[in-house]
């Protein structure tokens, strides 16, 4: 299970002016006013409060955050919270000068077009889908009025898993200014009792610490305070920074007097399952290890000390074998060998000896690595009582064998056969991390993605210490039969060691006298049963004391625990059976308010004395919602769309060209950024058309200052990262995050944003493969340029800065619906005709119309120089 992450914080309050610009000095903004200690650039976060209530594992948090603007003039002032990637949001509220603007959670689509209008308007809202390696990051902006007062309040809850034998809360503490009242309340309430409680802060020394922290438990409470007072948040005695700046970390556990706990409240019912002191069963171990060039160099040195260290923890009972894939596939035994001392020894050094080669056939590896443990256990070479696992680590997508991630899934799927567990562990950015996490999710398994940084090594073999102890196998949790409904996933292949089961129900009579609960599963060396029994009067009884937390929360952990599951059903599910989870999941996700994928709360906040709507969104596979910013596309048989929105209005033209020709579309050399694209032809003319219709079929974008790459044609993406290879196909839907960079793939949509401003939007066309004229081709959107220098050019770079144009003398041209007008552009006079074109971004297949006056001649008049300047002898 993964670790439970509690709030990861950062609430960097940052101000920047409104248009009348920063004041040349600091004192004229502080004018004769003498202000409160912890102001910066006139804004004071005077008040900050992270108040945590957790009962029987249930999270429920309040992070509220009050600033004054000191400024005489109105600043910008943005809330910035991370919270864990495995939370819910279910409420945000801005209150300014005593007026409540609250948030209301509606399905997706809902809210999206309520957010039309402002995003529209070009007004920046809601939430930075940003996301970390446990965290994602909520960030809300408003404007505030001089000498006006604000506060933030974000509601979210989790439940916490466990993970190696405790509870882990995780703060990551970073206000970026002295805070007058700092805190963090955390009240914790367990029915079984606390065995222990602990909590430290790496940004603090201990003496701090000592009198800024104060924890306590006893019975089944526990609390954590942390106050630290302005002179204790200096980096030193004179200074105005702050030394608030890293993790505070909450751990605890349970007592576990018997192996489960059943919780009942108000008719819904949680069991908590952990049982204590059971054997390890055996297990015999399948690592298949991607070898592919892609690994070289640092990744494969931190993948060999990871393995190494596992060797260490491999236990003599355990059988295991290594499988390497590249282009083909190696292994180090022919069948699984036990882990013995001598074995132990010969795997060390196959190890240190393992190099890279090649391409990634991800296929075979996993299939040779499967085979090898069906094989063992057909051929009783393995003990009776062991269970088997599969770990697959990768950092590329298939690109030899069978490299269609849907069929290598079903090769996967029906060799597996549901006998045992997939592990999928993905290295770096540069993968499909969907396909891994589907893969291992319909095999009883998870993913995990490894971040490439200098602790990776620590990463993996975190990860193996999570499944290297399995005590039961085949677990079964049984109720009373006819006495339960809407029952969360109660099977398990496995239940590891630090771990913990925890299913959900609701009960059909609540008036019954006693619930009894059964647990069976395979232990090391016999099958056992655990059960547990609840008498329904004494429970009632330690309802009263537990209130004071908050009070339905199993209930809430109900619908929180069915919403996630029924999330990853939806992964591999398809027609009718995902229609179905998908309206399950929204109901409840509407019914308790929740900020899921299927769901958005939206905020309407004052700004400028207009309603403006600020979305929350819960980042989930990669989507783009393109904003309706001035933008530039070329798509069809070249079209190339010139929007000048201070014209309401916008200029076409083509450019006619052999197929094979490359031109350029964008260049900036202060950026590094270029854009260039290849024509294709159709296979043959049109019966209804005098010439070979052409369209772009390859596209070449480079960052030249970030060593980076990509080539997009109607087949595939090709991503070379620091000159390290990836292939995507067009089914793929990936994610690929580094600093200052973002490359989204979703069926049909490419999004490439070189940080803030500047985002490419790439959209497939696909046509029947039998099509007697046409082929696919790609179109090609420019919808943020604003951080392009003004020296960019290209035949759509020259037009990102404002420039102007008038249309006169509108009258009938050759074609009665289609006018003709007289266009002074560029000290030119054109004769343009008045026509329209498609602008696919939205919706591949439709489009929407766009009108446009059409500029003759290849553009004539409108670009600098003529067309042929445009041309270049490559992609890139």
């Amino acid at each position: 299970m993964a670790s439970a992450w509690w709030p990861c914080l950062i609430l960097a309050l940052l101000s920047s002016l409104a248009a009348s610009g920063f004041p040349r000095s600091p004192f004229r903004l502080l004018g004769k006013r003498s202000l409160p200690e912890g102001v910066a650039n006139g804004i004071e976060v005077y008040s900050t409060k992270i108040n945590s209530k957790v009962t029987s594992r249930f999270a429920h948090n309040v992070v509220t955050t009050r600033v004054v603007n000191h400024a005489d003039t109105a600043k910008e002032v943005s809330f910035d919270v991370e919270l864990p990637k495995t939370a819910f949001i279910t409420n945000f509220t801005l209150t300014i000068d005593g007026v409540i603007y609250p948030g209301n959670v509606k399905e997706k689509e809902v809210a999206k077009k309520q957010y039309e209008k402002a995003v529209s308007q070009g007004k920046t809202a809601g939430l930075v889908k940003a996301s970390g390696r446990k965290l994602e990051k909520f960030t809300v902006s408003v404007n505030v009025a001089a000498g006006s007062k604000v506060t933030f309040e974000l509601t979210y809850e989790e439940l916490l898993k466990r993970h190696k034998g405790k509870y882990e809360m995780y703060l990551k503490v970073q206000p970026k200014q002295l805070v007058k009242h700092f805190e963090i309340e955390v009240d914790i309430f367990e029915p079984q009792g606390i065995s222990m409680l602990d909590a430290e802060a790496s940004f603090i020394t201990n003496d701090l610490l000592g009198s800024a922290l104060t924890k306590s438990f006893s019975g089944k409470k526990g609390h954590v305070s942390f106050k630290p007072s302005l002179d204790q948040q200096r980096s030193c005695p004179t200074c105005t920074d702050s030394l608030l700046n890293g993790d505070f970390t909450i751990t605890y556990d349970v007592n576990r007097e018997s192996p489960g706990n059943v919780q009942i409240v108000n008719g819904y019912f949680v069991h908590f399952f952990a049982p204590q002191g059971l054997p390890v069963v055996p297990k015999n171990v399948a690592f298949v290890i991607d070898i592919s060039g892609s690994m070289a160099g640092r990744k494969l040195e931190q993948t060999k000390e990871a393995l190494l260290r596992i060797l260490e923890d491999m236990k003599k009972e355990d059988y295991l074998n290594f499988i390497l894939f590249s282009g083909d596939v190696s292994t180090w035994k022919e069948h699984l060998v036990q882990a013995t001392p001598e074995n132990l020894q010969e795997a060390r050094t196959f190890v240190k000896s393992m190099e890279d080669k090649g391409m990634t056939n991800i296929n075979d590896g996993l299939l040779r690595g499967i085979s090898m443990l069906n094989k063992a256990r057909e051929e009783h070479r393995v003990p009776e009582r062991s269970t088997s696992i599969v770990i697959m680590l990768t950092d590329g997508d298939a690109n030899v064998g069978e490299s269609r991630p849907e069929k290598i899934q079903e090769n996967v799927r029906n060799a597996i056969g549901g006998k045992f567990p997939l592990y999928n562990l993905g290295f770096g950015n540069n993968l499909n991390y969907n396909f891994l996490e589907n893969m291992a999710l319909e095999n009883h398994g998870f993913a995990r993605r490894i971040y490439e940084d200098s602790d990776a090594d620590l990463q993996l073999q975190g990860f193996y210490e999570e499944v290297a102890n399995p005590l039961l196998t085949g677990v079964e949790v049984e109720y009373p039969e006819n006495a339960i409904l809407d029952l969360t996933q109660n099977t398990y292949q496995h239940f590891y060691d630090g771990s913990e089961i925890v299913v959900a129900g609701r009960l059909v009579d609540e008036d019954m006298n006693s619930f009894k609960a059964d647990v069976k599963g395979h232990g090391a060396t016999n099958d056992l049963t655990f059960t547990e029994e609840v008498d329904m009067k004494e429970m009632e009884k330690a309802l009263q004391e537990r209130d004071y937390i908050f009070g339905n929360y199993i209930e809430r952990l109900w619908a929180y625990l069915t919403i996630e599951q029924l999330l990853e059903k939806r992964k591999n599910a398809h027609g009718e059976e995902k229609e179905n989870l998908t309206a399950r999941a929204l109901d409840l996700s509407l019914k308790y308010h929740f900020v899921t994928p299927l769901t958005s709360m939206v905020v309407t906040k004052p700004e400028d004395n207009e309603d403006e709507r600020a979305i929350a969104d819960k980042p989930g596979e990669a989507s783009y919602q393109p904003p309706q910013n001035p933008y530039y596309y070329v798509d069809g048989d070249p079209h190339f769309i010139i929007q000048v929105p201070e014209k309401d209005d916008a200029l076409c033209f083509n450019i006619d060209e052999a197929p094979g020709t490359v031109l350029r579309l964008i260049q900036d050399p202060v950026t590094g950024l270029t854009v260039n694209g290849q024509i294709i032809g159709d296979k043959r003319g049109s019966p209804d058309s005098k010439t070979k219709k052409t369209y772009f079929g390859k596209l070449g974008i480079a960052n030249a200052q970030m060593d980076f790459q990509v080539e997009v044609t109607t087949e595939k993406v090709t991503l070379w990262n620091r000159a390290v290879q990836s292939t995507f196909s067009w089914l793929d839907t990936v994610t690929v995050m580094q600093d200052g960079l973002s490359m989204m793939l979703n069926r049909k949509n490419m999004v490439v944003s070189f940080g803030d401003g500047v985002t490419f939007v790439v959209v497939l066309h696909q046509v029947w493969k039998k099509h007697p004229v046409h082929r696919d081709f790609l179109g090609f959107y420019v919808v943020d340029s604003h951080r392009m220098s003004a020296q960019t050019h290209g035949l759509l770079g020259q037009f990102f800065q404002p420039f102007d144009f008038k249309v006169s003398d509108i009258r009938p041209g050759s074609d009665p619906t289609k006018p003709d007008a007289t266009l002074v552009v560029k000290n030119h006079q054109l004769i343009v005709t008045r026509g329209s074109q498609k602008d696919y971004r939205k919706d591949a297949s439709i489009g929407t119309k766009v009108v446009c006056w059409f500029v003759h001649n290849n553009g004539e008049g409108l670009i600098d120089g003529v067309h042929t300047d445009y041309i270049v002898p490559n992609l890139f």
